[in-house]
């Protein structure tokens, strides 16, 4: 006789996914616990450096994009 499967593969692999998610979540903690995390002065620091610099980045191309919408008006102009 055929034995029905379908119950208990369901089970199985809906144990094997909450043995997968809680190993995913044990391993995530311990990874993070190896972390070398910065100090404070460092963190304010590079964070200090970044928003500079997308600054500086920013104010560049809004000055190119002037730059070229004056040259597109003076070119199309009749």
């Amino acid at each position: 006789m055929a034995r029905n499967t379908g119950a208990t593969g369901r089970a199985s692999a809906q144990v094997a996914r909450r043995a997968f998610s809680f190993r995913f979540v044990g391993e995530t903690i311990s990874e993070l616990r190896r972390v070398t995390w910065p100090s404070r002065q460092e963190t304010v620091r590079l964070t200090i450096m970044v928003i500079s610099v997308a600054g500086v980045i920013g104010l560049f191309l809004g000055i190119v994009d002037l730059g070229f919408g004056e040259l597109m008006d003076r070119v199309l102009q009749p």
